[in-house]
């Protein structure tokens, strides 16, 4: 029996946390057979079953659950070490991690980024844009913009900006009665963000509205509406940058949302973090 290497702690966790080896090989950027020959090779080493294989995906074993509390302090030493090592050196060059929405990436962020760029030609951002939420704790990302407050301890975060939201159509189509609806079909968020709050609005402003299309992005939202497929409601800013699209007003305008941006206290003076954060501000929060 060997101990636990720095080496098998991602492999171990990312298994933990995601709970099957496909998951977990694209929390890591590995290909899942290599998963399964590092997770093999690391229990036969140990000597221990730390999984149980299950039909639903892996699942901890006793075992596996005492050695996930101790790797995970391991991991939180290593990266604050690595937090605090980037955060004190370093100048206007490097990499930069930046999650927010899809909409919100394309609308808002890409004429920031296109902006950053000219000025910064040693800095590299990569934005993330799908769903996940992204660690900042794990330097998944560096920078993240998110509709929910951050209550992590370790977390600077402010109020971003704050979105307005409109129902939108296509400019050809006819005008819906609030409280009515009927043969008004409509987009919606999927089920698993059915509880938004433009969601129960417009359910609860149109409640004869036939559902035709769900989906858990808004850009694709605002392309099947710009195509005929319904009505939508969508962020203010991506309505109105979508040709072919008009805003309805029923009397009454759909709840706006927050946008809250955050990033590490260990990385607050890494400069082009620095950077990129005060052009954000600049050009979103006071444009």
């Amino acid at each position: 029996m060997r101990t636990l290497e720095w080496s098998d702690l991602p492999i171990f966790l990312a298994i933990a946390r995601e709970g099957t080896l496909g998951a977990a090989a694209r929390r890591l950027k590995q290909t899942q057979p290599t998963m399964g020959r590092r997770l093999r090779a690391l229990e036969e080493a140990v000597g221990l079953a730390l999984f149980q294989r299950t039909r639903d995906g892996f699942v901890l074993t006793d075992e596996g659950e005492a050695i996930f509390a101790h790797a995970v302090r391991m991991e939180e030493e290593a990266l604050s070490m690595q937090r605090k090592l980037v955060g004190s050196v370093g100048g206007l060059e490097g990499l930069l991690r930046v999650s927010c929405s899809d909409w919100f990436g394309a609308t808002m962020l890409s004429p920031v980024l296109a902006e950053f760029a000219q000025l910064h030609r040693k800095v590299t951002v990569e934005l993330l844009t799908d769903p996940r939420l992204y660690s900042l704790a794990r330097r998944e990302a560096d920078i993240v913009m998110r509709i929910a407050p951050f209550d992590e301890p370790e977390v600077i975060a402010r109020k971003l900006v704050t979105i307005p939201y409109g129902l939108y159509a296509r400019s050809d189509h006819p005008n819906a009665r609030r409280g009515d609806g009927a043969g008004c079909p409509l987009i919606l968020m999927d089920t698993a963000f059915g509880g938004m709050p433009d969601v129960a609005w417009v359910t609860r402003a149109l409640p004869n509205a036939t559902i035709v299309c769900r989906s858990n992005s808004r850009e694709i939202q605002a392309r099947l509406c710009a195509l005929g497929a319904g009505l939508a409601v969508l962020p203010r800013p991506l309505g109105d940058a979508t040709a072919g699209l008009r805003l309805i007003d029923l009397g009454e305008q759909p709840p706006s949302r927050d946008t809250w941006i955050g990033y590490h206290r260990d990385l607050k003076r890494l400069p082009r973090l620095r950077a990129l954060l005060d052009l954000i501000l600049k050009r979103i929060t006071r444009g």
